[in-house]
């Protein structure tokens, strides 16, 4: 009988970019019929499982978030795949988001509804957040847009609520409307609440977006959350993949692998237009309605008083496209999520996303994205959920 692998999970279950890591993984190895698994119950930054330092397993991924945890992996002399943005053990490939495409997205979602003015709330304590903040600010500089920015104290003394404070004080100080991105979506709780407590219209005033779409705590939020979905089933699904092949004997380059969001999932709470130009605002939602039902530029100027000249020059000044290249942008954005997350024929989506043909969306799809519908889904396969 041939020697089943026995690989350790070092991945907490209590959030739910951790929970689709777990999800990736079990794909992957339910599909390969791979490892025996051991997931201790772990929660984050937690100190190494007593059983970690006598087991003799073969192999192991982790969220190596501590030096504790990295001195006991190290300790193991196993191949390790890492999955966490804090980069203890530099020497292993590791495994994560693309944090320069979340913050460029997060940005253009606050751009489109209107904002001239965003924000950022971070968290100084991970990479990740470093990360996101400094490609959001220089996002906002490349498109001359005014960025405020907000970091709790790097220090451990204040408490939550001198914390909370601090972050109403700098919400009552910005310039209204804005929009904020916060770097996860507890963060992005957070702010709301401050919201709220200051009496500050959500998302008028307002607007609110964060990273990971844990949809229990977004929908738990007043008003719902709207957060940006990273690729975390895909993300577990590559950690294991590579796992596999260091299991193997293959020798994988310890260098990072970092996968992009899937998109932005839209709640109330970026629920807006702040445009102060009426029929443009009015345009802009009538393409945001009807993009997917085959309008073209005929359809919009229907719904406004302008003159096709006057709209162009208009839209363009404050979404700073054309309203063609806003109604193109929507499909394309709806055509990647039905690739990534259903197995509905090209011809299908093209049908729901409103392409006359599915020749006319590969040409569109290539010519926009720089590749053929068909390569996207491949290397977007393991991000479907099962069952579709």
């Amino acid at each position: 009988m041939t020697h089943r692998p026995s690989v350790a999970l070092l991945i907490e279950t209590s959030n739910g970019y951790a929970r689709g890591l777990l999800e990736g993984i079990t794909a992957y190895v339910r599909a390969h019929d791979a490892w025996s698994i051991w997931l201790p119950e772990q929660r984050r930054g937690e100190t190494p499982p007593a059983w970690l330092g006598r087991w003799k397993g073969d192999g192991v991924i982790a969220r190596i978030e501590t030096p504790e945890i990295a001195a006991a992996v190290r300790k193991l002399k196993v191949p390790v795949i890492d999955v966490s943005a804090a980069r203890t053990l530099p020497e292993i490939p590791w495994v994560e988001t693309d944090d320069a495409a979340i913050a460029r997205l997060g940005a253009e979602h606050l751009a489109e509804r209107g904002f001239r003015r965003l924000g950022f709330v971070g968290d100084p304590r991970f990479n990740w957040s470093t990360w996101r903040q400094m490609h959001f600010e220089r996002w906002c500089a490349e498109a001359g847009v005014e960025c405020q920015t907000f970091a709790p104290a790097a220090t451990k003394d204040d408490s939550p609520a001198k914390e909370a404070d601090r972050l109403r004080r700098w919400l009552r100080g910005l310039p209204q409307p804005i929009g904020i991105l916060t770097c996860y979506d507890i963060k992005g709780q957070l702010v709301l609440d401050a919201c709220r407590e200051l009496g500050i219209a959500v998302p008028e005033q307002v607007a609110v977006l964060s990273v990971d779409n844990d949809e229990l705590l977004c929908n738990l939020c007043t008003p719902p959350l709207s957060s940006i979905e990273p690729d975390s089933r895909r993300t577990g699904a590559l950690a294991a993949e590579l796992l596999n092949r260091m299991l193997s004997g293959e020798d994988v380059p310890p260098q990072a692998y970092l996968l992009p969001p899937l998109g932005v999932i839209a709640r109330r709470s970026t629920d807006v237009l702040a445009i102060e130009d009426r029929e443009v605002a009015t345009a802009l939602r009538y393409i945001r309605e009807h993009a997917r039902e085959g309008i073209d530029v005929s359809h919009v100027l229907r719904a406004t008083p302008l003159s096709r000249r006057v709209l162009e020059a208009r839209f363009r000044d404050a979404v700073g496209r054309s309203p063609h290249q806003e109604i193109l942008r929507i499909r394309l954005e709806h055509v990647c999520r039905l690739l990534t997350q259903t197995d509905l024929s090209l011809a299908e989506i093209a049908a729901r996303t409103g392409f006359a043909h599915p020749e006319y969306l590969t040409v569109a799809f290539k010519r926009e994205l720089g590749q053929p519908p068909s390569l996207f889904r491949r290397e977007h396969a393991s991000s479907r959920p099962a069952g579709n």
